[in-house]
């Protein structure tokens, strides 16, 4: 499959400004409380939210750090960037100071948006902030009196309303090219701090054409709403660059993912397409009365981020009726490449390949394996970054040639589905062979009392890894050797022995990162 794009090309024009040539000026594309903003107020106020950078000194090829929830100044400061040609970085908006003085140093952002609910931490961060020379502050609308801000006398700080409703509603676009440097999508950091994977201007559009519209078939009647935040490059695509690629919808909200949250906004939007992932399944589905809940308007939903188990899977189609779409993308890649698709799910694999990108799975020498054996994937396609940021080494070891590694072992079967074995850093070693933790915890989440799970390796004191675990109870279930028992032998009935966890530590809750992922790296510590 061939998708071109022109030499000069601007990805803001490809998924926000084509709506107005294609006379949806007037069809409301974007939900937040009880606003509602159509394509042309959007594309008004994101040339508004461009030139009040440019007003601000971001010229061309300038990084923009963007620290907002989600709410419509992130789309007015995401595309407006994106139309004066400026780099786009993203964050999460709720990390501790220290974080911030790494993404301002690494980023070298000449100007950070800052919802003003997160100033305090940022406002730390600013003394070793060399490079930052503006700061937008979007205020918060409920507060009376804002508080005074002084910040170091290098940085020139501007309201966002303000500065924004003072300019054109009318923006310059940049003269692009499809190769230049368009936005950085992080990793999660699962070793050290994340590394900023570098996209091309033309990097996600093309994951739009050849998952979104034909894989996965979004159209213009889709109204999205997303468990993972717009700074997650996986909502960043689902839950705004899909839906205004093809003239849909989204729903927004600035409040944390929970499951009352999200059974209240579903029920209020009527989305037709929801992106989760699957600790918000099990939490949805393990609420009082969960199947008394009305998700009929979903047509299907996106999972990734961490492989859905089977039984996570079924429990959810038989509370809900909804089917789940599991797969697998990267920040390298920027977003999903192999998938289920809706009508052809198979419970248990991340599904086939997506048209327009390439699958190998290689041994250690780099040698690709039989359908049915196990090794590492390695993705080609036209969306992977070209580097990851101050990190040569790192990158020539990931991008080799056309092709990414991804770090994740797989198996592929021979009608093409693939089936997820864990990361290739995570997998355990038990007796010699290789373990996948996510079997494990699979077999786990079958017991009645098994509310949820992490299985790590731990040294079992004679300098041998065997397989641990992390759980959470169901209520009505006492946390105690007889129970940690019965579970190790309900395992050991399922499974190969070898694989029983040989340690069950109980715990009140597993540490989720700001992906939404289980965060095994704190269960080894």
């Amino acid at each position: 499959m061939t998708i071109d794009f022109p030499e000069q090309f601007n990805m803001a024009d490809y998924f926000l400004y084509h709506n107005l040539e294609e006379g949806r000026e007037n069809k409301v594309c974007l939900y937040f409380k009880d606003q509602t903003y159509t394509y042309g107020e959007a594309a008004r106020l994101s040339n508004r939210a461009g030139n009040a950078l440019r007003s601000a000194g971001v010229e061309m090829e300038d990084r923009v750090l963007i620290v907002l929830p989600d709410c419509p100044e992130f789309v007015w400061t995401w595309f407006g960037a994106a139309r004066i040609g400026a780099v786009i970085t993203m964050v999460n908006p709720l990390l501790p100071a220290d974080d911030y003085r790494y993404y301002l140093e690494y980023t070298r952002a000449r100007c950070a948006v800052v919802h003003e609910s997160f100033l305090d931490r940022v406002a730390q961060a600013l003394p070793s902030a060399k490079y930052l020379q503006s700061l937008l502050i979007v205020r918060n609308e409920d507060a009376i009196d804002a508080e005074p801000f002084n910040p170091p006398k290098t940085v020139k700080s501007f309201s966002f309303g303000e500065i924004v409703e003072a300019q054109a509603p009318v923006c310059r676009a940049a003269e692009t090219h499809r190769d230049d440097i368009a936005i950085w999508l992080f990793t999660s950091g699962s070793t050290g701090h994340p590394k900023g994977a570098v996209h091309l201007q033309h990097d996600l559009p093309y994951n739009t054409e050849a998952f979104a519209k034909r894989t996965m078939g979004v159209h213009e009647n889709d109204l999205t709403v997303s468990v993972p935040k717009l700074f997650f490059g996986y909502a960043t695509g689902t839950n705004l660059l899909f839906p205004f690629a093809v003239g849909g919808a989204t729903a927004l909200f600035a409040e944390r993912s929970t499951p009352q949250i999200m059974f209240e906004v579903i029920e209020k939007y009527r989305p037709t397409i929801l992106t989760t992932v699957p600790t918000m399944i099990n939490a949805m589905l393990n609420v009082e009365d969960a199947s008394k809940r009305d998700l009929s308007s979903l047509r299907f939903c996106y999972s990734a981020g961490e492989a859905l188990p089977v039984e996570l899977y079924h429990r959810w189609k038989e509370t809900f009726g909804v089917e789940i779409c599991d797969g697998i993308g990267s920040a390298e890649m920027f977003h999903i490449y192999i998938t289920n698709r809706p009508e052809e799910v198979r419970p248990g694999s991340l599904g086939r390949i997506v048209q327009g990108y390439e699958a190998r799975i290689v041994d250690a020498d780099n040698k690709e394996v039989p359908a049915g054996e196990m090794g590492t994937l390695k993705i080609k396609g036209d969306s992977a970054a070209l580097c990851y940021w101050n990190a040569h080494e790192k990158s020539k070891e990931t991008f080799a040639g056309d092709w990414c590694t991804t770090g994740d072992q797989f198996q592929v079967d021979a009608e093409g589905y693939y089936w997820y074995h864990g990361r290739t850093d995570a997998m355990l070693k038990v007796g010699g062979v290789f373990v996948a933790p996510s079997e494990i915890e699979n077999c786990l989440l079958q017991h009645e009392a098994v509310l949820e799970c992490a299985v790590v390796g731990r040294d079992d004191g004679d300098g041998l890894v065997k397989p641990k675990a992390f759980v959470v109870t169901r209520d009505g279930y006492q946390a105690g050797d007889a129970l940690a028992e019965d579970i190790k032998q309900f395992v050991k009935t399922r499974i190969a022995l070898y694989k029983y966890p040989r340690w069950i530590e109980f715990v009140g809750s597993l540490p989720k990162n700001d992906r939404g992922k289980i965060d095994r790296k704190l269960l080894k510590q």
